[in-house]
This record gives structure tokens, C-alpha cells and sequence, in this order.
């Protein structure tokens, strides 16, 4: 797996575990930087990299009636701030093509959301930009799936994708959390993200409103990096039930510097591991 390089850091290949995290939309310019110099504090005293999430508009929304966000013109403007007051890399996720370049001058990393993740024109058009892409994997898609979809990034000569794990769809209203699709999606030479706290979506439950469960946000995170993931996705909200976006499943941004530090040690205990098989003599178990 050849690593992919996101402004200062690496994600994949042996480097360190990487945190995506914000919320999930823009709610105003002060919030959101006032969150974002929040990250980066926790980051720097965790000793971890970090890339600040959110988005400018949040298109797949249950409800007409629930908000969006900003739009493309003033969200761009809100991520160009936080790039220039925290100095991390800024990922956010277009819905249509041409959006692509507009948000490529800004961002380091364009998402692809999960129910667009077959949309080939999308796809060429963040490829096109030269911009690190995250692809998250369609709830409706076999880890194997995604193969179709890294190609039509890297036809264009883009070799620096990302892979998301957000669970896969159980029925009515829930997601599930196959472990084995983190390194299924790694074996198709990837850096793989485990987008914990959309995982925790009960799409369509609610009334107009998507509920969710973070209260396992911990358990399944520790469990996404037990199993390897590159990097940890993470939704964040200094007080989730004001949320506009999420509330359900974001994580109080209280609670991240503890959860960090633990998966911390998780990710250390999980290289071990993976060291002391490869060098054992003989077949492993």
C-alpha cells in the first residue's frame, strides 16, 4: 500500500494513526472555528495528527426542513479560515461536479458521500483536481465493490485515495459494523478510514430527523482500530443536542482527548501484534 500524503501528514502504510474530525456541518463561522482551534489543541496535546471535517452542505438531508448549511460560496470561505487559523488539512464533501474545483482551492481532501460513492461523473471530477479523495463506501456495497470506484479515481492519474468504512445497511433503520471490511478494503491497496460515529446512524428511524447512538461511539472505535484502520473519522459537537446535524451520533468534544489516548494505545497494542506475527518462524495460526 503506498501511503497518501494529506498537507504535513501521512495516512497508511505503518505511518501514525490519523484523526478526521469536526462537526458535521458548518453552523456558522464562529462556531465552527472556535471547533476547529479546539481539534487542534486536543491533537497537539495527544500527539496525534489531525484533519478538521465539515461540511458546507449537507445534501442528503432526511427533511426539506432540516438545515443544510451555507452553501458553497460562504462554506468555502468558513474552511479557508479554519486552514489559516489552526494550520490543519481541511476535508469536506462535495454532492456535484462542479463543486469539485471550487472546493479543491480550498480543501485538502474532497469526500465523496457514501450514497454517491457510484456516481462516476462525481468521482472524475475530485479525481481531476489532484486533491487526496476519500471514498466512503456505500452502505449498500461489499467491501470487494470498491474496487470499480478506486478506479475511476486513479483512471485519471489520481493515486491518492482514501477508503471508508461507515456500516453497512441491516434491514429497516439500522447499520452494521462488519470488521473484516477493514481489511478487505485494505487489501485493495488503500489507506482505509473507519467512519465511526456515521456508523452509529438509524437511517430513517426518526421523524424527519436521523437518530443514533453514540453512546457506543468508544466500543466500536476500539474495535475499528483493533482491526486496522488508518485513520478514525469522528463527529464532534462541544454539546450534541444542539446540534443542526447528527445530533444522534456526534461525539462530545469534551469526550475526544480520552477516546484519542485510548486508541492510541489500542493502535500501539495492534502494530505489536502484527510485528510479533510477521517476525514468529512458521505458519501463523
Amino acid at each position: 500500500m503506498n501511503p497518501v500524503q494529506i498537507g504535513p501528514l501521512f495516512v497508511g502504510d505503518g505511518h501514525p494513526l490519523v484523526f478526521i474530525v469536526g462537526p458535521c456541518v458548518i453552523e456558522s463561522a464562529q462556531h465552527t472555528v472556535e471547533t476547529a482551534l479546539a481539534i487542534r489543541d486536543i491533537a497537539r496535546r495527544c500527539g496525534v495528527p489531525a484533519i478538521f471535517k465539515a461540511s458546507y452542505d449537507k445534501a442528503n438531508r432526511t427533511s426539506r426542513r432540516s438545515f443544510r448549511g451555507p452553501g458553497l460560496d460562504a462554506g468555502l470561505k468558513v474552511l479557508a479560515d479554519v486552514r489559516d487559523s489552526t494550520s490543519l488539512p481541511v476535508l469536506t464533501d462535495i454532492h456535484e461536479p462542479f463543486h469539485a474545483a471550487p472546493a479543491a482551492a480550498v480543501v485538502d481532501v474532497i469526500q465523496i458521500p457514501a450514497f454517491l460513492s457510484r456516481q462516476t461523473d462525481l468521482l472524475v471530477a475530485a479525481a481531476r483536481t489532484g486533491k487526496a479523495v476519500n471514498l466512503k463506501k456505500g452502505q449498500f456495497l461489499a467491501p470487494s465493490d470498491m474496487r470499480h470506484a478506486i478506479d475511476k479515481v486513479t483512471a485519471e492519474g489520481n493515486h491518492s485515495v482514501l477508503v471508508t468504512e461507515r456500516g453497512v445497511s441491516f434491514g429497516y433503520h439500522d447499520l452494521v459494523v462488519d470488521m473484516r471490511a477493514l481489511p478487505m478494503l485494505r487489501e485493495l491497496g488503500c489507506p482505509v478510514v473507519f467512519d465511526v460515529t456515521h456508523s452509529l446512524q438509524l437511517p430513517g428511524a426518526g421523524d424527519g430527523v436521523t437518530p443514533g447512538l453514540a453512546r457506543y461511539i468508544d466500543p466500536l472505535a476500539s474495535a475499528g482500530v483493533a482491526a486496522g484502520a488508518d485513520a478514525v473519522f469522528l463527529e464532534v459537537h462541544e454539546e450534541p443536542s444542539r446540534a443542526k446535524s447528527d445530533a444522534s451520533n456526534a461525539l462530545r468534544l469534551d469526550r475526544l482527548e480520552p477516546l484519542i489516548l485510548k486508541l492510541k494505545r489500542i493502535d500501539a497494542a495492534a502494530r505489536q501484534s502484527v510485528t510479533a506475527d510477521a517476525s514468529a518462524p512458521g505458519e501463523r495460526p
